[in-house]
């Protein structure tokens, strides 16, 4: 599955992309997807790879281009739980620096680079994000609703109190969140907000799962759960977007 880099001119700087499509002449669907706080790197590239090879065209940016090309940090080939602390620790300045005006900026060129894409195809785009990436992917279904036709997040921060963020949305929804993230009554709460939304979703806890749950280079990976996100989101993404 062909891979490209790119240096997006945005407002504070160039953000460091990456994007996998199909390579066969023919525009697909354009996919926003937001990494979690580590950042691209080679789990996000095969994601993205995977996604691509249902029948669209994905763009994975670094959300924090504002302080240097990813990574931020030293990373190593597996993030265990023994050195994952410190890491979020030495990525935290970045997270509160990344403002909700910051997210909503950086969407809107974000979506305006696939939409000038000639390997994308019209009409609107599908946005998932993984932890804070699920946060971000929420933030712009909600400013930018006309543009977005579905939204998928995993383990993110997403909780009832942003029921005048998720009002805003018109997409489709699927939030998986980890069992170790969100009790039961949690849940209960969070979908009672999603239906006085009003929105289409899906929000559900993916059994026996830790927050991190997808990323297949931490211990926080579950094969189980990473398979049952893949069966949420194609099926999500073919519903709302279809595949060419």
């Amino acid at each position: 599955m062909p891979t490209k880099t790119f240096q997006i001119p945005m407002a504070d700087g160039h953000a460091d992309v990456f994007a996998a499509f199909p390579d066969d002449q023919v525009p697909h669907p354009g996919v926003l997807m937001y990494p979690d706080a580590f950042g691209p790197r080679p789990v996000l590239r095969e994601m993205a790879q995977k996604l691509a090879a249902h029948g669209y065209y994905v763009l994975v940016p670094n959300i924090f281009y504002r302080h240097g090309r990813a990574p931020l940090v030293a990373l190593p080939d597996h993030i265990g739980e023994e050195i994952r602390p410190a890491l979020v620790d030495q990525l935290m300045p970045f997270i509160h620096l990344h403002t909700a005006e910051r997210v909503s900026s950086d969407a809107e060129v974000y979506l305006q680079f696939l939409e000038e894409q000639p390997e994308v195809s019209t009409g609107e785009v599908g946005v998932v994000g993984y932890c804070i990436g699920g946060l971000l992917a929420t933030r712009t279904a909600a400013v930018y609703p006309s543009r977005i036709a579905a939204i998928a997040a995993f383990h993110g921060p997403v909780a009832a109190d942003r029921i005048e963020e998720l009002a805003k949305i018109t997409a489709e929804v699927h939030f998986g969140h980890a069992a170790g993230d969100l009790t039961p009554e949690a849940l209960n709460e969070l979908n009672r907000a999603l239906d006085a939304a009003q929105l289409s979703y899906n929000s559900e806890i993916y059994p026996g799962t830790i927050h991190g749950f997808t990323m297949s280079d931490t211990d926080a990976f579950d094969p189980a759960g990473l398979q049952r996100h893949w069966d949420r989101l194609l099926a999500l993404f073919e519903r709302a977007l279809g595949t060419n």
